[in-house]
């Protein structure tokens, strides 16, 4: 079976809703985080992590905008807002620094005028049962420890531009 991730809030290579827009940086979303599911995780899966990455941004190192991380074997998605303050997490997931320098979802936020940017959503199947970071790691750090875990991944991505 496939590792496959879907949602009903974003459609693969389609602009993203204001809602799933970031409220900061004059984008002007909601900054809601999008529902997302999956299925078809690799044998042997002890863990999972998500992460939202845009590499068109202007920074020489593209964007890091949401990071979960110690998702449980048996979960199969997140809610629409799991990634907000007060949202609903499976027990023992973590959200790790983003580069908007908080531990919550950040949406899609380009420059205006930039053109279209893709924001990648990527559900890592890891063969760790919790990842060994520190609690204040960036997204890089925990990226690099994912890197070393993965048994596969499976991605979503969608656009937006101001």
């Amino acid at each position: 079976m496939a590792f496959v991730l879907t949602s009903p809030d974003v459609a693969e290579q389609q602009m993203l809703a204001r809602t799933f827009v970031h409220s900061a940086m004059g984008a002007g979303g909601d900054n809601v985080s999008p529902a997302l599911s999956w299925s078809g995780a690799p044998e042997g899966t002890k863990s999972l992590a998500l992460t939202m990455y845009d590499p068109d941004a202007p920074t020489g190192s593209g964007w890091w905008h949401w990071v979960v991380y110690d998702l449980p074997a048996a979960c199969t998605g997140l809610p629409r807002g799991a990634g907000n303050p007060g949202g609903a997490l499976p027990t023992g997931a973590l959200q790790g620094r983003t580069d908007f320098g908080s531990k919550e979802y950040g949406g899609a936020a380009p420059p205006p005028g930039h053109g279209p940017h893709r924001y990648v959503f990527t559900l890592h199947a890891l063969n760790v049962d919790r990842l060994d970071v520190p609690a204040d790691a960036s997204a890089a750090y925990v990226g690099f420890m994912i890197h070393f875990a993965k048994l596969g991944e499976a991605k979503l991505t969608a656009t937006y531009q101001r």
